[in-house]
This record gives C-alpha cells, sequence and structure tokens, in this order.
C-alpha cells in the first residue's frame, strides 16, 4: 500500500495548486508514467483516464489562491498533498512524495527529488494533478476568457503578464505573487 503524492501549480501566478495521491495495483502495470512535464497534452489525459481505472485507490485536492496567498506557496503545496493522502478510503504504509519537503502526515514518508521521474506512484499522481488543474484553468477561462488561461494555464506568459497590466487581477490570481502584488501596489492608493 505505498502512495505517490505530488502536486502541480505552483509556478502559474493564478487558480489553485492541486495535489493528487495514487496507490497503484501491482498487478495491473501501467506503461509510460513518468513526470508530467515529460508527456505530450493528450498523452496526460490518456494515462490519467487509465490511472484512475486500474489504481487501487487515488484522490485528487488543492489549495486556493486564497490559501496560498495566506500561507505561501510551499505550505499550500504540503497541504493539497496532505488532504488528498488523507482524502484516500485507506491509510497507505508509506507516502512517497516528489520533491525535498514533507507534508505533515500520520503515515511514514520519504521524499524523493524527481520522484515523478522515479516512482510510479509518485509520476500517476502528477498526471492526475496536472491533468486536473488544466481542466479547471479551461473552466477558468470560460469565465475570464480576457487572460486565456486555457492556453498558459496562468504561468507568468508574456500574454498573461500584458492581460494582467490591462485588466488587472481577477478573482483567482495569486495577489502574494510578484506580477499581482506589484500590479496591486502601484495601483492602490495611500490611506489618508
Amino acid at each position: 500500500m505505498i502512495c505517490g503524492t505530488d502536486e502541480a501549480g505552483r509556478g502559474p501566478i493564478a487558480g489553485p495548486v492541486v495535489a493528487a495521491a495514487v496507490i497503484l495495483d501491482p498487478a495491473q502495470p501501467i506503461e509510460g508514467i513518468t513526470d508530467s512535464k515529460k508527456l505530450s497534452e493528450k498523452k496526460r489525459e490518456a494515462l490519467s483516464l487509465e490511472i484512475k481505472e486500474k489504481a487501487l485507490y487515488w484522490s485528487i485536492a488543492q489549495c486556493d489562491a486564497d490559501e496560498i496567498d495566506q500561507i505561501n506557496i510551499l505550505q499550500a503545496s504540503l497541504l493539497a498533498m496532505k488532504r488528498a493522502v488523507e482524502a484516500l478510503p485507506v491509510a497507505p504504509s508509506k507516502v512517497l512524495v516528489d520533491g525535498n519537503k514533507l507534508p505533515n502526515l500520520s503515515v511514514p514518508a520519504e521524499a524523493i527529488v524527481g520522484g515523478d521521474a522515479l516512482e510510479a506512484c509518485i509520476g500517476a499522481a502528477s498526471i492526475l494533478a496536472k491533468v486536473e488543474r488544466d481542466r479547471q484553468m479551461f473552466e477558468w477561462h470560460a469565465l475570464y476568457p480576457a487572460y486565456d488561461f486555457a492556453k498558459h494555464k496562468a504561468y507568468p506568459t508574456k500574454a498573461h503578464l500584458e492581460a494582467l497590466q490591462i485588466h488587472g487581477p481577477c478573482s483567482i490570481h495569486r495577489k502574494s505573487f510578484g506580477p499581482v502584488a506589484r500590479l496591486l501596489a502601484a495601483t492602490s492608493t495611500p490611506n489618508e
């Protein structure tokens, strides 16, 4: 009952950080699992469906932009992973975490740098988290088309930063992140 957990969405300046936890079934191996960033969108989506179908257990959790602003992105990433692990219907015997920091868990855990490319269960979690976050960015795009979230997934691309300058931040922008914080500071009026 080894669980892998990973997150997606630390670098963007809007939207949630999404984490997944996956316990794979050794009797049903899945070919092609690796770090989600190394896979095409089409391949990630296909693997996501296969993981959900064949894994023994999986769950997805997140921290939204307001939580990220309150506790910082590292703590929000760890909290999202903790929530994902705790949402599993069974307690894993051990949790393998991508990175060099561990969430506060009640079961044994090990941090593995580059774990999403080394351990299939972490890679599977990486894929589920990325596919879910991308799905949400398409939904946010429908609400806020001016920012083109469907294209850049809220990463601080040139086009996104230009849209931010023109339209200001929307409800899902992370107000504590540099480009957004600078814009808010420049447009706020000092108290009299």
